[in-house]
């Protein structure tokens, strides 16, 4: 998707809540695309000095109830945000237990089918039906276990 079609996918998912696109919520997704990946808050406010950090919380709470935003929540004190998948491409998360570190990593297309069919088959004995999936691995990133 490119920058104006995410621009336009989020006002558009704004405006189906009677929210408005305001300049500090474009800053903000901004920030996220600029980002690279998961971002706290704090790495969030370092990406752009002009937000206010009680209007950050404000708005990524508008943005997530909307569907444009997605929060990962980890073992520390600190929710990380990135856009959500449908903005961007599926990916999952490697999670470090220790730190909280987040990374997206991406699976070449025939794993991801594979992983797909065995997470609907797993489903499906269960008596659920899957949307979509997402996969968190959660261990200990190369910072923590040096």
């Amino acid at each position: 998707m490119t920058a104006i079609d995410i621009e336009e996918e989020v006002a558009t998912l704004l405006r189906g809540a009677d929210q408005r696109y305001t300049s500090g919520r474009r800053r903000l997704i901004s920030a996220l695309k600029k980002g690279g990946g998961p971002l706290t808050i704090t790495k969030i406010l370092e990406l752009d000095g002009s937000l206010r950090q009680s209007s950050v919380y404000r708005n990524l709470t508008i943005l997530e109830e909307v569907g444009a935003v997605a929060r990962i929540d980890t073992r520390d004190d600190f929710a990380r945000y990135e856009l959500a998948e449908h903005l961007t491409e599926h990916h999952h998360h490697l999670i470090c237990t220790s730190c909280g570190d987040v990374a997206d990593f991406s699976l070449d297309n025939e794993t991801e089918s594979r992983l797909d069919t065995a997470l609907h088959k797993a489903a499906k004995a269960a008596g659920f039906d899957i949307a979509a999936h997402r996969l968190d691995l959660l261990g200990v990133c190369t910072k923590c276990s040096a």
